[in-house]
Parts: C-alpha cells; sequence; structure tokens
C-alpha cells in the first residue's frame, strides 16, 4: 500500500515508518509544500528495482533473457 505524507509528519513517524517499510512492504511518498519530493521503500525493493534497470538498460542482458 503507498501512503502520501508531508515531510513533517514524515519526521515525526520516521521510526514508524520504516518498520512499516521493512515489514509490511509499504511505501511512502514524501511531500514538501503539496509536491512529492521522496519515496521511501525497502531496501529489498530498491535493489530490485536498481538490478531492473540496469537489466533492462542493458541490450546485451536483455538479448540473453529473450
Amino acid at each position: 500500500m503507498t501512503h502520501t505524507l508531508p515531510i513533517t509528519k514524515a519526521r515525526e513517524d520516521l521510526t514508524s515508518i520504516v518498520d512499516n517499510v521493512n515489514k509490511k512492504l509499504e511505501e511512502y511518498v514524501i511531500t514538501v509544500n503539496g509536491t512529492p519530493a521522496a519515496v521511501i521503500i525497502s531496501a529489498a525493493e530498491y535493489e530490485s528495482w536498481k538490478e531492473t534497470n540496469d537489466i533492462m538498460s542493458n541490450p546485451k542482458l536483455l538479448e540473453a533473457i529473450k
């Protein structure tokens, strides 16, 4: 589930946000003045996204997968 929080609320609840991200795989969009500015996701999810991005940007790897 994705939650959207202003940065002031995220600051107050950072410990529980990190706990929820790690245990429940929740995602948080942090806003500044109502505009999305950052996203908090688990480290495992981040690593997965990085790996996928690396694969998608490498034609040789894409061809090997096909």
